[in-house]
């Protein structure tokens, strides 16, 4: 049986899970339209309602924000477009705050209502409800999170390299600066529970590979003042540090690094990182040494795709700023819109012909600088990273350093417990 590592939050949560409704739903219920279309769940003849499950107050806020609009924008076009298979598209966004007993009540809510969801942040929380998605409701969920404890479902899809994977990946780069070298230990500092742990996985992995050692610091998503990580790594001597946790922590991380002089680099993953922190105390000390790993370029690069997007997404919201979340969440709405195509081509909107049709969806989102592979529900559908910078003269606050790679660790990394 896979092992999954989903932290305190998922024991928490059982006895919410085991009060919802234990009605067993079909996903092929439906009669055919007057063009042979089956349709059930979250489908009628004229509309297809999708489902949000995000952060718009809590400790991920920002990007729920950015993530929200990138795919109610996604909507709004596709809709102005024709929607898909003669029917609109709706999105269902419910703000869970990252809190546990409101992200599985949401879940809970909206899932007879919807036919998938484009969204659902926090890796803990969809662990938590992955083993009923796949029992019985059966609908795609494509979170905004990367824990590689989620693969191996046919319905809950990871889209970008798992964070393990980012992880090694990041450490990769910096061996090829010279950043690091055999020998050295490495700080890594990381959320408890499903994200972190995921990513010290990575860690551990990549510095066996590489001679290192890691030198861990785990923190609470509530914990914001790193000043007590900063000095027991810098007493233990790291060369390095990486950051598995929220945009906060990285800004106190980095700043409270500076302003004690421990000059080392920093790596975090995707989610540790927000464009507003350059307007922080810590703005300086983020663009001299820290980066980011994700498997999109930033929303400011100057590639058709992103430039592209950003200029739509400023029109439609101009007073907000642009960020990867912008990137991230358009692309899923995008990955699913690709998903309900081929599935009206099979005249087959069920839940199981919308699963059917996600696992033939290959070279996808190449326009945003990486290409991916939904195939293989035990694969994440990329393995590479493109390292940025924070820039604060970039739209969206980063630049790219090194482009897609997938490091020789990380290829041969087995995703398996």
């Amino acid at each position: 049986m896979k092992l999954r590592v989903v932290g305190a939050v998922v024991a928490a949560l059982t006895l919410t899970l085991a009060g919802c409704s234990e009605k067993a739903k079909s996903s092929d219920d439906g009669a055919a339209d007057e063009n042979g279309v089956k349709s059930g769940q979250g489908v009628t003849e004229s509309k297809i309602t999708l489902g949000a499950l995000t952060d718009m107050t809590g400790v991920y806020a920002s990007l729920g924000k950015s993530v929200t609009q990138a795919q109610q924008l996604w909507v709004k076009e596709t809709n102005k477009a024709g929607g898909i298979c003669d029917r609109q598209i709706e999105l269902t966004v419910r703000d869970h705050a990252y809190d546990p007993q409101k992200a599985i009540g949401a879940y809970t809510e909206l899932e007879p209502e919807v036919l998938g969801f484009t969204q659902f942040i926090g890796s803990p929380f969809v662990a938590a409800v992955e083993s009923r998605v796949d029992g019985q409701d059966k609908g795609i969920v494509l979170p905004q999170a990367w824990s590689a404890n989620l693969l191996g479902s046919k319905y809950v899809r990871v889209i970008g390299a798992t964070y393990d994977v980012e992880t090694i990946n990041l450490i990769d780069f910096l061996l090829d600066e010279k950043r690091i070298a055999k020998g050295d230990k490495i700080g890594h500092v990381y959320f408890e529970g499903d994200y972190g742990e995921n990513a010290l996985a990575g860690s551990k992995h990549a510095a066996q590979e590489a001679g290192l050692t890691v030198v861990e610091q785990k923190i609470k998503p509530t914990d914001n003042d790193m000043t007590a990580q900063v000095s027991a790594l810098k007493q233990a001597g790291v060369k390095a540090v990486v950051i598995s946790a929220g945009p906060r922590q990285a800004a106190s991380l980095v700043g409270v690094a500076a302003a004690t002089g421990f000059d080392v680099p920093v790596v975090g993953n995707n989610s540790a990182y927000a464009p507003q922190l350059l307007a922080t105390q810590a703005g300086a000390a983020l663009q001299k040494d820290y980066y980011i790993g994700a498997s999109t370029l930033p929303i400011g690069d100057a590639a058709e795709g992103p430039s592209k997007l950003a200029k739509a997404y400023k029109a439609e919201y101009p007073k907000d700023a642009l960020d990867n979340g912008v990137i991230a969440g358009y692309n899923a709405t995008a990955v699913f819109g690709e998903a309900l195509k081929k599935a009206c081509e099979s005249k087959d909107l069920t839940r199981e012909g919308v699963d059917k049709a996600l696992l033939t969806v290959k070279d996808f989102g190449a326009d945003f600088g990486i290409s991916h592979d939904f195939t293989d529900p035990a694969a994440p559908s990329t393995r590479q990273t493109v390292v940025m910078k924070p820039d604060a003269k970039s739209p969206g606050g980063l630049k790219v350093v090194r482009p897609a790679e997938v490091a020789p660790a990380a290829e041969s990394f087995s995703l398996k417990p």
